[in-house]
């Protein structure tokens, strides 16, 4: 069986003394009534993985021994998804949640002139990472900036494969097609009423391919989730 996982910001090496912060003691004396002995596994969210065991539990707190521990490479190639925020705040955690799951790299929330909401809550948005990336045992967190306006990022977005999808009836590739290309991708997706013809047109000035993610219409979350498992299921 597998041990059970947890995310720790700054974890110690081999042979220290690390203690849990309150939320994650609380987890493994209260929840699942861990005992001094037991072990646990952590991961810092930038690839360091160790295998623990309790050394300590009092009211509030539990610290952990380290045992062992082992750096996990990152995947590659890197996804980056670049994708609008939502009005609807839920959908928007829901493809961060299930995007983090796929592996992506990078999430960057995109402030279009169409999109509908601005308001973001970054502390909470980051815990829906750490807590999808444990669920589905993977060591590195996605990055997530702050949002930025896709005018501001567009220009100076940098990689080797760059594509920018949308509904305008203008010649596009299949995305699929791009998931056997070596090299790091970024894929832009746009908010509900997708991106102006002005950001296609400064996208594709600044190197990106247009491309379709296929014959249906898809909201801007599952076009965000397409896009990540065509890319990334490799």
């Amino acid at each position: 069986m597998a041990l059970p996982f947890f995310y720790a910001e700054d974890i110690s090496s081999s042979g220290a003394v690390l203690a849990l912060d309150e939320a994650t003691a609380r987890h493994v004396s209260q929840v699942l009534r861990m005992k001094k002995g037991d072990r646990l596994c952590l991961t810092n969210g930038r690839g360091k993985k160790v295998t623990a065991r309790i050394e300590e539990q009092y009211k509030k707190g539990c610290s952990v021994y380290i045992e062992d521990e082992s750096d996990v490479p990152v995947r590659q190639p890197r996804v980056t998804i670049a994708i609008s925020l939502l009005k609807n705040a839920s959908r928007f955690e829901w493809f961060l949640e299930k995007a983090t799951e796929t592996g992506v790299s990078s999430i960057i929330p995109l402030i279009c002139e169409r999109t509908e909401r601005i308001h973001f809550r970054m502390e909470r948005m980051k815990n829906i990472l750490v807590s999808a990336m444990l669920q589905s045992q993977q060591c590195w967190l996605p990055e997530l900036p702050e949002p930025v306006r896709f005018t501001e990022w567009i220009s100076g977005a940098a990689g080797v494969n760059k594509y920018i999808a949308h509904c305008l009836d203008t010649a596009k590739s299949g995305l699929a097609g791009a998931a056997a290309l070596a090299g790091d991708k970024i894929v832009c997706i746009g908010p509900e009423g997708d991106f102006t013809p002005a950001e296609v047109d400064m996208a594709i000035q600044g190197g990106f391919e247009p491309v379709s993610l296929g014959n249906t219409r898809l909201r801007t979350e599952t076009a965000g989730i397409a896009a990540a498992i065509l890319l990334r299921m490799q």
